[in-house]
């Protein structure tokens, strides 16, 4: 994006929502999207990981509830936390403009996703952001019965901890904003103590377009938000850079979930 494109989305991006729609259910990111071209990725690694470089592990907050919607109000950052499927070019453009603003984002992986495409987590994490777990095939994860949604979580823990050592720092239900009580219970006995919600829902999923995002994501953001966004969509590679200028503007830094909340 040139420097007065960004400008023009900065201007259409402020002030226009008072909060950003939440509880929509997560898209099945579904349809044709476009291949962005990217920037080398920070590593010059494609392969998995080592075990001995393995991905930070879960983490206990006490007094944190089970299901965090958003961090502490006190503090001015915030969590971009993107679900991760859909083309991978889009993905590495979408990390790469993170980290040319100094940003770190959360990454809550699709398992069949990593299956296709293993070198992203060694992307994601070599980039210095955080790596989750996003179900294993993105169905709706509340609406099944109890052996069903154990393997949904599992199976994406296991993929993660073959490819990092790690079965990731997040969990997030698929194709729902919150996770049943069921489902919280299953994410804690595998070894997430907490299900990570948002409070922003970009609906960037709908492909609204760059600038509808823009609005969307500014208009709810505050100090601790969390910010529901997703991979394979151009509208939101396009959106970002207004996105982080406005940030920065506010002084609200964007940071890993891990950092929001500890």
């Amino acid at each position: 994006m040139t420097a007065p494109d960004r400008r023009t989305a900065l201007r259409t991006g402020t002030g226009l929502l008072a909060g950003a729609a939440f509880g929509s259910a997560c898209s099945a990111q579904g349809g044709a999207v476009h291949p962005v071209a990217a920037r080398p990725a920070p590593s010059s690694s494609t392969s998995s990981a080592s075990p001995h470089a393995a991905a930070p592990a879960p983490r206990r907050y006490p007094g944190v509830p089970a299901q965090i919607t958003h961090g502490p109000r006190t503090r001015p950052r915030v969590a971009l936390t993107f679900h991760g499927q859909g083309d991978p070019a889009i993905a590495r453009a979408l990390l790469t403009e993170a980290e040319r603003h100094g940003a770190r984002v959360t990454v809550l992986a699709v398992g069949t996703w990593l299956d296709q495409h293993p070198e992203m987590a060694r992307r994601v994490l070599d980039g210095g952001h955080d790596l989750g777990n996003h179900t294993q095939r993105h169905v709706d994860i509340n609406a099944l019965p109890e052996a069903e949604a154990r393997t949904e979580i599992t199976g994406c823990a296991d993929r993660l901890k073959k490819l990092t050592g790690s079965i990731g720092t997040w969990f997030r239900p698929s194709r729902a904003p919150r996770a049943s009580a069921l489902v919280t219970r299953l994410a804690a006995e595998t070894g997430y103590p907490h299900v990570l919600s948002y409070d922003v829902d970009s609906l960037d999923f709908t492909a609204p377009g760059a600038a509808a995002v823009t609005r969307t994501v500014l208009g709810g953001v505050r100090n601790g938000s969390v910010v529901s966004l997703h991979f394979g969509y151009r509208d939101t590679v396009a959106a970002l850079p207004a996105v982080l200028d406005e940030l920065d503007r506010r002084g609200l830094r964007a940071v890993t979930t891990t950092e929001l909340i500890g």
